[in-house]
């Protein structure tokens, strides 16, 4: 049987986990990676995507947007920008998260005009917005994008 170790799940409006887990699925900016009892300390930052946090009553999944994952000897404890519970991102809530990366994209290129790196780092937010509806069976429903 897997060991136990804490979980908790933050964003600045609320708390959104404290429970003891078994590992949790982590949406790294460098690459995905799961935290298990006894994973090497690490922190990385977070992507957008879907985290996953499995523990003896199921799996519970997160929408995350920005932040960061500390894995330690106590647990993992991830601070998000914004972080939703699955259940509660409606078409509605996903259709304006994708659209607050549209205009930090849109922004992006007319401010760094030639400047590559902050308009493809917009665009790699974008494209991790859209790519959140695929995975939890939500339409980006914008034909511009």
């Amino acid at each position: 049987m897997a060991e136990n170790f804490t979980f908790d799940l933050v964003s600045p409006e609320r708390r959104l986990a404290r429970l003891e887990a078994t590992e949790v699925q982590i949406p790294g900016a460098d690459g995905d990676l799961t935290a298990m009892a006894n994973h090497a300390p690490t922190i990385t930052t977070l992507r957008p995507g879907i985290l996953r946090a499995v523990h003896s009553g199921g799996t519970d999944e997160y929408v995350v947007v920005g932040g960061f994952a500390e894995i330690g000897a106590s647990g993992v404890s991830v601070l998000a920008e914004q972080a939703l519970p699955r259940e509660e991102v409606t078409q509605e809530v996903y259709d304006r998260l994708v659209a607050e990366a549209k205009r930090a994209h849109d922004k992006a290129k007319d401010t760094f005009e030639n400047e590559p790196g902050p308009v493809d780092d917009a665009a790699k937010l974008l494209s991790d917005m859209v790519a959140i509806g695929g995975h939890i069976g939500l339409s980006p429903n914008q034909s511009n994008l």
